[in-house]
Formats: C-alpha cells, structure tokens, sequence
C-alpha cells in the first residue's frame, strides 16, 4: 500500500471524477492494468487507470459513483489522501493497424491510454463509445484531441440526445458487417460485453475485453472474482477471444456477490 495526495480533480460527469495524483509505480503501467485503491475508514476497490503518465507526470483513475466507496472517492478534494496498490492484472495488446475500439458509459476509461497508444503509433482506430444519454458521456474532449491526428469517432447515446441514437453493439454490428478489422477491443458493461463478443466471434475478429468483477485481494486467492476457471485480478482483466469462449455460458449472465453467491449480472 502506498499513500499518495490528489494532486488534481476534474469533472467528468455529474456522477463521474478523475483523480489525478503521482505515483512512481503506476509510470510502468500499460493501457487495461487496474489499481486497488483504498479509502480510508470506508473500503477498497478496484479502479482501472484511465491516465498513464508519459509527458504527463500524473496518473489518473475515473470514479463513477455506484456506491459507498465510490461516494467517498468522489468527495475527495485536490490535497486528499488516498492509498493504492498495484498496478494490477494483463493489459491491452496491440494488434496489426485496422482495429476498432467499443467502449461503453465510463468502460471507455480504461481504453483512452489504449486509443492515445494507438494513435502515438500510427494506428488510426475506429472508436465507438456510448451511454444511456448525453450528460453521461465522458472523455469526448480527450477523444477529439486524441483523434486529431487519426482515427475517428462514433458517439451513440440511448435516448439520441447526442449521436447516433441507439446502443453502442447496434452501430458496432453495421460496421463490422461493411469493414474488416484485425482486432477488437472492448470495455463496458458486461452484458453489453457479451454482445460485442458474439458479434466480434460472428464477423471473426479477434477481441481482447477488459471485464470487471467483485475483488478483494486483486492478488488471485479470494476468489470473488471468478468467472469460469478464470480470476479477473490474476488472470485478466483483458480477455482474448479465446479464452472468452471458455466461460461463454457464465460471461454476461453470473458474476457472484460479497457473500460468494453466484448471481445473475
């Protein structure tokens, strides 16, 4: 555990945050890697990177409040402190230059160093990202500027008060059905994961999906995050499509609770 001071808060949302803060470790991250991150008197959780330092010498994780812990987190004010473990789990692995990127609601997060990553290597991905509506889509700034020197962008929002309207997997299907890609990635709601999954495995292009689950120890011995043979903290939380194929009946349908119950997702 090491105890680091936000250096930084910015508003992403009216329910999301980015906290920036420096951290020697977290230099050596890659694009998917998790943190655990701890608030004191309240709980730890885990949290993907959503900024990895280049010239930048501040790490950031974007916090979506879901519960106590995110609450608290969110409360936090530039001069906090905050305890963090890790970085965490497999990362992101770039593949050939046709690729297209999905992320969905505050999913696109541990994407954007994969997108900046990318496009830093001339790689020009397709990227699709989605929320219910408008107030909740997060990054576009950062996208636009990202893409500024490739790529390009498709937003959708559920209720079309921005974008296209629609899901994210409605515009993913129409793509994929007119364009070939040599790679996928994703990173969003798990069902909505399972939906990107059938249709990357019905068009076969290859996937690697960030998935998220319950964890306590992020070091592969609670077992609250399994899903099949597989513990996300240790094992992912990137998963190719192989390895997908492997846990297709639970993927999307089961995740197990606090308690180790297996409940429906």
């Amino acid at each position: 555990m090491r105890v680091v001071e936000i250096e930084a808060v910015r508003v992403e949302s009216p329910t999301v945050k980015s906290l920036f803060f420096e951290d020697g470790p977290c230099t050596k991250a890659r694009a998917g890697q998790f943190l655990m991150v701890w608030v004191p008197g309240v709980d730890e959780i885990p949290l993907s990177l959503s900024s990895i330092p280049s010239s930048n010498r501040l790490s950031a994780v974007t916090v979506a409040e879901v519960g106590q812990a995110t609450r608290a987190l969110n409360e936090k004010n530039a001069g906090d402190a905050i305890g963090i473990r890790g970085p965490f789990g497999n990362h992101f692995s770039k593949v050939g230059k046709d690729v297209i990127v999905v992320g969905g609601g505050i999913g696109i997060a541990p994407l954007m160093p994969l997108i900046e990553d990318l496009i830093k290597e001339k790689v020009d991905p397709a990227i699709l990202t989605g929320a219910r509506t408008k107030s909740e889509l997060i990054f576009l700034d950062r996208l636009e500027k990202a893409t500024s020197n490739g790529g390009r962008i498709i937003v959708t929002t559920d209720d079309g008060s921005y974008g296209t309207k629609g899901l994210v997997t409605d515009v993913l299907r129409k793509i994929l059905a007119s364009e070939e890609f040599e790679a996928a990635y994703a990173c969003g709601p798990e069902k909505m994961i399972r939906r990107v999954y059938s249709l990357t495995e019905e068009y076969k292009v290859p996937l690697q999906a960030s998935l998220e689950r319950i964890m306590r120890c992020a070091i592969g011995i609670c077992g609250s995050c399994v899903i099949g043979k597989y513990r996300v903290c240790r094992d992912g939380p990137v998963f190719t499509s192989e390895q997908l194929r492997e846990v297709e009946l639970g993927l999307g349908r089961f995740r197990h609770d606090f308690s180790g119950r297996r409940i429906p997702v």
